[in-house]
Order: structure tokens, then C-alpha cells, then sequence
């Protein structure tokens, strides 16, 4: 045995061997600075088990936590123009999408399910912040309106789960028009005598506050979650004093009537069932088959 076969051989061996450890392996809590094991993590709904901060839930991972045995029929949404005003500041809006894409594995920032909550149908859709701030643009737009149609054909609830940076600015006024379109949609929903359920995690802000995020018959809130329409920050620099402690919380909000409650993630799927049974005046634990021209599943 010689040099090269003790020391060089092995060490050529252990560098094309490297295993790739993930960079989010480890999650630390914003508020204690607790390490916690990204797989006890979201075993626990992406709440922190020490401090209870809720962290962001992609809407993979969410639509999982609502739906009976964690399966739904994914709703099939319109594509829409992707760089309609050609769009650059930095960096083309098209390269922008596409570094998004790649990031989320999605197509835009909104994802819509139709299935059962404890045993009731209902049509969910969920805003995914980490698309690009989660920002309402044509594509989010269409989904919505898309979710709201599928729920009144369908006679179902209609659950969102807003998480936004408001509209994408890319986008322009073609971004500021889903708000009315959005809003319209829902006075359908509300014609048709269905409910509109709104939950608002954290952060929900700009146009999606001013829009479809305050228009449910019940306003639900994650807890801690920054709900406004202009930061903190800028509302201070404005009037030029001091905001309360804890202005534009969930808990303020709800103090302060503009929130109906606000619930721990671990609660939430249950407290969704009891309001949309109460709403649509459904007896408890009667199950209620999904139409027979529903697609396949999304999820096992």
C-alpha cells in the first residue's frame, strides 16, 4: 500500500461521494431564535412548538391541513397573458416569473381546490406569499374568479387563504382591475346564498386588503399575522406619531372589529367546519358525496 492508495484514493472518493445537506434543515423561530427540525415542523403545521409563532404554510402543505384526508380535486384555472406590458426594471418581469416558477413549482401565486371538509364540499383557494410577495396579478385574478364560479356552480362554500404583498406592480393597471373583478365575483357568491369565508395570514396587505380580503361574511385571522393596507412604517412616517403596540396585528384587529377571530392553526380546519355547516344549515358528520364529473384527486 502507498501514498496514493491511503490518502489520495479516499480523499477523491469522499469529495465525489459528497452528500448535500439541505440548507432548510434547521428552521429558527423569528421571535425566540429556537432551532427547530424542519421535519417536527410541519408534522406540527409550521407553528413553532415553543414560542407558537406561526410561520408560512405553502399551499400544498395547507390545502393538505383543510381537506378530508388531505385530498382534493385541483381546479383547473385560465392562463392569462404573462408579460402583457413588457415589463423591465432590474430585470425582465418574464425572467422574474420564471425564477418564481422554478422557486414554487407553481404557475402563478393563487392554487384552488374543490373537496370535502368534514364531509361538506367546499372550494378553497390559497395565496402563496413566496410566489413573488404573493402579489395579485391577472393569473391570481382569473383564479379567483374562477374558485368563486366553481363554488357557485357547485353550490359549495368558498374558502381563501390571503397572504399578499398586494397587486404586482409588473402588471400595472391590469393588476389594479382584479380588484373590482374579484369583488363582483364574490356579490355572485352572495347572490347564490353561499358563504365566503376569509383568512387572513401573515402578511395581508396593500390591494388584496383593500379587495377581496375584507369582503367575507366571517374575517378569520391567523394569530400574530400583519394585516393592513400601507405598512406600519409608512402610516408612522405620514402622520408623524407613535402607532399602538401591536397596530395592524391580528389581535388589535380583532379587538378593534375588523377581525371576527382569531384562530390557531391547529384549530382552524375545525372551526371552518363548524362555521360552514352553520352556514349552509348542514347537519353535523353528514357525508355528502363530490359530483361524479370531478376530476381525479390531486393528492394521495
Amino acid at each position: 500500500m502507498n501514498w496514493i492508495s491511503n490518502v489520495v484514493r479516499p480523499k477523491i472518493s469522499s469529495f465525489l461521494n459528497r452528500r448535500e445537506v439541505p440548507e432548510n434543515l434547521w428552521v429558527k423561530c423569528p421571535e425566540t431564535g429556537q432551532m427547530v427540525f424542519h421535519k417536527d415542523l410541519e408534522a406540527n403545521l409550521y407553528v413553532i412548538p415553543g414560542s407558537g409563532f406561526h410561520m408560512r404554510m405553502d399551499p400544498m402543505s395547507r390545502l393538505r391541513s383543510i381537506f378530508d384526508g388531505g385530498k382534493w380535486f385541483d381546479v383547473a384555472l385560465p392562463a392569462v397573458a404573462a408579460d402583457p406590458l413588457k415589463f423591465r426594471d432590474e430585470k425582465r418581469y418574464v425572467d422574474r416569473l420564471k425564477d418564481a416558477r422554478a422557486k414554487t413549482g407553481a404557475q402563478d401565486a393563487l392554487k384552488v381546490g374543490y373537496g370535502k371538509l368534514d364531509g361538506l364540499p367546499v372550494t378553497v383557494a390559497v395565496q402563496d406569499f413566496g410566489f413573488m410577495g404573493g402579489s395579485l396579478g391577472m393569473a391570481a385574478g382569473e383564479a379567483i374568479v374562477t374558485g368563486l364560479e366553481t363554488a357557485v356552480s357547485r353550490g359549495t362554500p368558498f374558502i381563501i387563504f390571503a397572504s399578499s404583498g398586494g397587486a404586482r406592480m409588473q402588471e400595472g393597471i391590469l393588476s389594479l382591475m382584479q380588484m373590482p373583478r374579484t369583488t363582483c365575483a364574490i356579490q355572485e357568491l352572495r347572490e347564490a346564498r353561499l358563504p365566503y369565508i376569509v383568512v387572513l395570514t401573515n402578511p395581508t396587505t396593500g390591494g388584496v386588503t383593500a379587495s377581496y380580503a375584507m369582503l367575507g361574511d366571517v374575517q378569520l385571522a391567523e394569530p400574530g399575522a400583519l394585516i393592513g393596507f400601507a405598512g406600519p412604517r409608512v402610516i408612522e412616517q405620514t402622520i408623524r406619531e407613535k402607532l399602538p403596540e401591536g397596530f395592524q396585528r391580528a389581535e388589535y384587529l380583532r379587538d378593534h372589529g375588523m377581525v371576527d377571530l382569531v384562530v390557531h392553526r391547529h384549530e382552524m380546519r375545525d372551526t371552518l367546519a363548524r362555521l360552514c355547516r352553520l352556514m349552509m344549515r348542514a347537519p353535523k358528520h353528514t357525508e355528502a358525496r363530490l359530483p361524479a364529473d370531478a376530476a381525479a384527486p390531486a393528492t394521495v
